[in-house]
């Protein structure tokens, strides 16, 4: 027992004593823990408007409690499987198809050894990055153009008719995706460099020396290396997996391809802002944060399973 009381005070010192020696990093912190909390914690006061009709005539606290009256309606609206579905596909897709890829780009061009050439292909794919989204939306719909589009003009040269992509919504959910892929792959890449710029060259060279050939290299040596911080990245994207960007759907939206690009955002954008149903749409914003929030538990806890590294 007596050995028990007198570990505290000294675990209480180690602790001060940390402190004191780390008070540096914790002033580098502070900043950061306080715009944390400014714009970040003291928001989630307003989660109450998802449980009350809210007006902003009597404010939070006078507006009527309703409970899970909101939840229910979207759970019951017609909206709610066509915008959860839609969500979900192009969640998938566009990590499926655009996860692996700067991957694959900062592999290869982490063994492509002319230099000079290496950085004229890393400027070419993170160029697109700088493009803004309203700009990317204003070129992809040109460019899809039946009258005027080159994709068009090309498809003519070879004796076909003109298609009318954004019309057909067979298309949409590609244009999409492979838009985005095309445009992030390249900065996407950028932190898995980093992660490659770790691994020793002596590795590397022993390889050579041994008579392994490229792949085998990339195979053994630099595919592991980077696979913990993809994994972490991994992890952050599906808890933003329902987190559709609103700007990019919106902008390549029209009444012809509605019932493939209505996602969960675009829908609260309609009912919050044009139908001005706040509280409608404060829970429908509720319940998508706490599907991310599920994904990002879930998944964080199998690759801590399975690989024995994640977010925590």
């Amino acid at each position: 027992m007596e050995n028990v009381k007198l570990a505290k005070p000294k675990q209480k010192n180690n602790f001060f004593k940390n402190l004191k020696r780390d008070v540096t990093l914790w002033l580098f912190v502070i900043p950061g823990m306080i715009i944390t909390f400014i714009f970040s914690y003291i928001p989630m006061y307003g989660v109450q408007i998802a449980f009350r009709n809210y007006n902003f005539k009597d404010g939070f606290l006078g507006s009527e409690w309703v409970g899970m009256q909101h939840f229910i309606r979207f759970f019951n609206s017609p909206y709610f499987e066509i915008t959860l579905k839609n969500t979900f596909i192009l969640s998938f897709y566009s990590l499926l198809a655009g996860f692996p890829i700067p991957i694959i780009l900062a592999l290869m061009l982490n063994s492509f050894r002319h230099k000079r050439y290496r950085r004229v292909i890393q400027g070419v794919t993170y160029a697109p990055n700088f493009i803004s989204v309203v700009v990317m939306c204003g070129m992809i719909i040109l460019f899809l153009s039946p009258t005027s589009g080159i994709i068009n003009h090309v498809i003519r040269s070879f004796g076909g008719d003109p298609i009318n992509f954004m019309a057909h919504k067979e298309y949409w959910r590609h244009i999409y995706v492979w838009s985005g892929v095309w445009q992030g792959m390249g900065w996407g890449s950028v932190i898995y460099f980093a992660a490659l710029s770790g691994v020793s060259p002596e590795l590397h060279e022993a390889a050579i020396v041994d008579g392994a050939t490229k792949f085998q290299i990339i195979k053994y040596i630099d595919f592991p290396s980077i696979l913990p911080t993809a994994t972490i990245l991994l992890i952050l994207s599906c808890g933003s997996l329902l987190s559709v960007g609103f700007e990019k759907v919106f902008l390549l939206q029209n009444d012809l391809n509605k019932s493939v690009s209505e996602v969960i955002s675009t829908y609260t954008y309609q009912v919050g802002l044009i139908d001005r149903d706040t509280s409608y749409s404060s829970a429908i914003g509720l319940f998508n944060s706490l599907i991310n929030a599920i994904f990002l538990v879930g998944v964080n806890k199998i690759s801590n399973k399975l690989s024995g590294s994640g977010l925590w």
